[in-house]
């Protein structure tokens, strides 16, 4: 019968947790950079749907705050900042 322990994986980082599922993989986290990117490009498609048959420009009113926000996560998120790899 095989062995439920979980065995010491040297993943080459001093913080990987080795009972972490994803140790075995070497990466644990989430993904900002995909974030940003997705929050990029929901927010032009935002702008891309002002076109249409809106009579009222509510819809036009709320696409725009929508879009702005959007854009302007992820050019925060994508900004550089200095010495942001010595955080923990």
């Amino acid at each position: 019968m095989a062995s439920t322990e979980v065995d010491t994986i040297d993943t080459g980082w001093v913080r990987e947790n080795p009972e972490a599922p994803s140790a075995r993989f070497g990466w644990s986290g989430t993904a900002p950079r995909a974030y940003a990117i997705a929050a990029l490009i929901s927010g032009l498609i935002m702008f891309a749907m002002l076109k249409g048959n809106h009579v009222g420009h509510v819809e036009d009113v709320w696409l725009i705050i929508i879009g702005v926000v959007l854009i302007g996560y992820a050019a925060f998120k994508m900004r550089p900042r200095k010495g942001a790899w010595k955080r923990a």
